[in-house]
């Protein structure tokens, strides 16, 4: 009888997430659904996996990569590198098109946000290499837009952003609606 009790047990139990914290390092952002997670994975552009439209060396750094679980075989989304920015871990991820490699992060799993296997990637190790840190996307963006120099956030420096400023307002919904809302707010 405990035998049968057993095995509707284990039947009625809902299956389970497989664990990827053992060993992990990753350091908390105190997010809603965070688990450290360290796996190993195939950097991929996402659009070529999901379409077939590939571009040579995942997209030059214009895609998102997304990590294939080696375990599972299943996609990954790394939203963010290791930085308090919450800039894109495309640039950090970019050096390893196509190769095998592991992370070290904070996923985010939560049925009733609808959150599937987002990544917070803080921590990269290419085969025998030692640990790199993700954080090296602004000095990347530094090195990208020079011109930028200055104090403040990044973003307000950018002249991508500024460019999309100057045409489309800081609304979005053109400059006459921004004219509109200083007026009315100001």
């Amino acid at each position: 009888m405990r035998n049968l009790i057993y095995i509707f047990a284990l039947i009625a139990s809902p299956l389970t997430a497989q664990d990827f914290s053992e060993g992990s390092e990753a350091k908390t952002w105190n997010l809603y659904a965070e688990v450290p997670a360290r796996f190993e994975a195939k950097v991929v552009d996402v659009l070529c996996e999901l379409t077939g439209d590939c571009a040579d060396d995942c997209g030059a750094g214009k895609r998102q990569l997304g990590l294939v679980r080696s375990v599972d075989n299943v996609m990954v989304l790394p939203m963010k590198n290791s930085q308090p920015a919450f800039t894109g871990a495309a640039e950090e991820l970019a050096p390893f098109c196509n190769q095998v490699i592991e992370v070290d992060g904070l996923m985010i799993e939560d049925e009733d946000l609808g959150a599937s296997n987002i990544y917070l990637v803080q921590r990269i190790k290419a085969g025998d290499a030692d640990w790199i840190k993700a954080n090296t996307w602004t000095k990347k963006w530094a090195q990208k837009y020079p011109e930028a120099k200055g104090k403040g956030p990044w973003f307000r420096r950018d002249p991508r952003v500024k460019d999309v400023i100057s045409t489309e307002g800081y609304l979005g919904l053109g400059l006459e609606a921004d004219e509109i809302y200083a007026e009315e707010n100001f």
